[in-house]
């Protein structure tokens, strides 16, 4: 069964803004600044009292050096808080824990890369060039100017404000800090931390898996620090060797929790602040070690903490409530699943009354819930075939809950509220496309006086754009409109866009799943054209919605003649607990299946020649790249590979036994590995050219994966293409680096192709 949706706002917005002439997009181009999808305003937040939007904006002529911009919502003005360039000389060498920790967090960029606000709205915080600064802006009318909180050669990171704003925190050399504010006085919260033990972090899963990139929390009123102790000494110690430009090697011992090995050991405990010696409390987590510590939060009352415990096999997730003073924990409920337990940071404690708004899949979709503190369900505040995607906001005065979610179909992500004591939904974005948004409040003395929203949207033919919009979502102003007009830069290129065609097809038991096609703007008749898979496939992607294409790449290889698809196939996210589910312990199965019917739908277009299809992908993506064309070798005529898994034993537990569970047999763990699948390939007379694609300094998908790739092609006799990257991660970052590796993409593509 076959049907196929098309939206027309792309064509009429693209034929209202067509130049006169275009010029030939080039690779060259499209990983150059300014970036092609207009100006980019990054790190969108509202002040607390509701009077600046703040965000990072890149400079004119290099994108990627971020300044720290504030716009005045009483008298609509922008301007410029901090200029990046003017603290650092424009040149930041960043130590190699802060290199791993944004390649984790996927934080990209110089300058600024983060900031925070100021409980009272009264100065901001950020780092640069590994100290950190503090902006106040207390006087009114005049310039502020960035002080400087620290000054030494150790990164501080994970910094924030605390609750009231009287003490700033951060991390340094794997111990904790606060500095207060009023004394200038930094002081060492722990002083233990070295070698293979940690305070007040987050382990490595625990950032690169979890979404927890913090070791510690606050408590409301400022009286008591929860924290972390990581015990990495039993956790396999590699060392990975980093291969740089310049032909040097160094080598780097890493912990690094392989499937099926041990994590580190973790402890939670409380400390008080003010003390001159912290002494620090441990919270009882249970007899068995073995756990995750998914995620810490602080009740109202400041004195007792929430603990998440998520199991190893991560098929349950306790709910614990513990006394900071004495230790003690009790559980207040358990989530299970058949497959998998989806982390989430839906958990918001009510101040008025012994209440929290949860997040859970029970239902097979995720929804909020009303609880008491008891655990039992009071309501069920959203229902239906449909997935909240986060809560944003617990408005308790005015008892509404706003939250993101896909209510209004899966292609597009939306903003809606609901009526804290039950009732309908009501959506408050109104455009079409996908939305993310700050909430917040116009506040006078600590009152919410006018709710209101920023909203930073786009959709296929719309670059993205930020709007300051009412609690209706009505417009009050443009942050960034970034229109398609003849000043925006794809203007030169946007007679020749390529729009995306939007369908939906089958899986083999039912399940509806959505692609998204780009083909040749002019197709001669009778001819055939060579076809590209691209495509992810793995958990928690989506990679088929309605916004700006930003996959430049795909775009260029349409301009040249390809048809290029995508389909989201079973086990990717947003779709329900059982589409996800059916990839548990089978990797590699029914994600190959959904992409060769995808194959199947290109076998029927008239334009396409079966001849010649190719695919590729990037991380899952290479993965799947190479499950795709081991398995149906006489499928694909080319196949590129970037930064794959090959051997599942050679990542990590907390990714890996999620999806795979505890290797205990592995032969199970074989049959998701590429490698059974080789001699098929070899066997088949037909088979397609293989393109792979490693960063030599990968800490995530390790080089060990394309090197025992190669050894088994080797071995075999089997021709296939390589290139690696001296110095580079899993992201294969730098415009050099980024113009090489495309146009080696496609110079493959058309050797094996056209």
């Amino acid at each position: 069964m076959l049907r196929r949706a098309h939206f027309c706002i792309a064509a009429v917005l693209l034929m209202l803004c067509l130049p006169v002439a275009a010029e030939p997009l080039t690779i060259e181009r499209f990983v150059a600044s300014p970036s092609l999808s207009g100006p980019a305003i990054k790190g969108l937040k509202l002040s607390p009292d509701g009077t600046l939007a703040t965000y990072l904006k890149g400079k004119p002529d290099n994108h990627k050096q971020q300044d720290l911009w504030a716009y005045h919502i009483a008298t609509d003005q922008h301007r410029l808080l901090v200029d990046s360039v003017q603290l650092t000389g424009g040149d930041e060498q960043l130590s190699e824990v802060e290199r791993a920790r944004r390649e984790r967090q996927r934080i990209k960029g110089s300058g600024i890369v983060e900031y925070y606000w100021s409980p009272n709205s009264d100065g901001l915080l950020f780092p640069i060039g590994g100290d950190l600064y503090y902006l106040g802006l207390e006087a009114a009318g005049q310039k502020p100017t960035p002080r400087r909180l620290t000054n030494n050669p150790a990164f501080e990171t994970d910094v924030r404000f605390s609750p009231k704003g009287n003490f700033v925190s951060f991390v340094r050399e794997q111990n904790l800090y606060v500095i207060d504010l009023a004394k200038g006085r930094e002081i060492a919260i722990t002083k233990k931390g070295a070698g293979a033990i940690s305070y007040a972090t987050a382990e490595f899963v625990a950032q690169e898996e979890m979404g927890r990139n913090t070791g510690y929390w606050w408590a409301a009123d400022e009286s008591r620090i929860a924290l972390t102790r990581i015990d990495e000494s039993q956790v396999t110690l590699m060392d990975r060797y980093e291969v740089a430009t310049d032909g040097s090697v160094t080598a780097i011992q890493q912990r690094y929790p392989f499937a099926g090995e041990v994590n580190a050991r973790l402890q939670l405990g409380v400390v008080k602040v003010g003390r001159r010696t912290p002494k620090i409390r441990w919270m009882d987590l249970g007899d068995n070690q073995d756990i995750y510590l998914a995620r810490v939060n602080w009740l109202p009352d400041s004195k007792t903490l929430a603990i998440q415990r998520l199991n190893r096999s991560q098929s349950k997730n306790h709910l614990l409530f513990a006394d900071s003073a004495t230790g003690k924990s009790w559980r207040v409920l358990t989530e299970a699943s058949p497959y998998w337990i989806n982390l989430h940071d839906d958990l918001k404690f009510l101040k008025d009354s012994q209440q929290f708004v949860w997040a859970s899949e029970r239902s097979g979709y995720k929804h909020l819930y009303l609880l008491d503190y008891q655990g039992k369900v009071i309501r069920q505040l959203t229902s239906g075939d449909w997935v909240v995607d986060h809560l944003v906001s617990v408005d308790e005065k005015r008892r509404q809950i706003y939250f993101m979610a896909n209510a209004d179909g899966v292609l597009e992500r939306h903003f809606y509220r609901v009526p804290l004591d039950g009732g309908d939904v009501h959506r408050l974005t109104k455009e079409p496309g996908w939305h993310s948004v700050d909430y917040g409040c116009i506040r006078k003395d600590g009152d919410c006086q006018k709710p209101l929203f920023i909203d930073n949207f786009s959709a296929d033919g719309r670059p993205p754009a930020v709007a300051l919009k009412d609690e209706k979502g009505g417009l009050i102003t443009w942050l960034e409109e970034n229109p398609l007009d003849d000043n925006h830069p794809y203007s030169p290129y946007l007679t020749d866009h390529v729009p995306l065609e939007y369908g939906t097809l089958n899986a083999e038991d039912g399940k509806t799943l959505h692609y998204q096609l780009m083909k040749p703007k002019k197709l001669e008749p009778g001819k055939r054209y060579p076809a590209i898979v691209f495509l992810y496939g793995g958990p928690h992607s989506q990679l088929v919605k309605n916004a700006w294409n930003t996959r430049w790449f795909n775009q260029f290889l349409a301009r040249n003649g390809y048809v290029v698809i995508t389909i989201d196939n079973r086990g990717t996210y947003n779709r329900g607990a059982e589409f996800e589910g059916v990839i548990k312990g089978r990797l590699g199965e029914a994600e190959v299946t959904d992409q060769l019917a995808a194959v199947k739908l290109l076998k029927t277009l008239p334009y396409v020649d079966e001849q010649r299809l190719g695919v590729y992908g990037w991380s899952y993506g290479g993965y799947m790249s190479l499950m795709s064309l081991f398995k149906a070798p006489d499928t694909f005529a080319a196949a590129v590979s970037v930064a794959p898994v090959t051997d599942w034993l050679l990542y990590d537990t907390c990714y890996t036994e999620r999806y795979m569970g505890v290797p205990e047999k592995p032969e199970d763990y074989q049959q998701a590995s590429v490698f059974p699948y080789i001699d098929n390939y070899v066997a088949s007379d037909k088979r397609g050219d293989l393109l792979l694609i490693h960063g030599m300094a990968d800490d995530n998908v390790f080089f060990d994966n394309a090197v025992k790739l190669m050894g088994q092609l080797q071995e075999k006799r089997v021709d296939f293409q390589l290139m690696t990257y001296p110095g580079k991660r899993h992201g294969i970052r730098g415009e050099d680096a980024q113009a090489h590796l495309w146009q080696m993409v496609f110079r493959f593509f058309e050797g094996k192709l056209k």
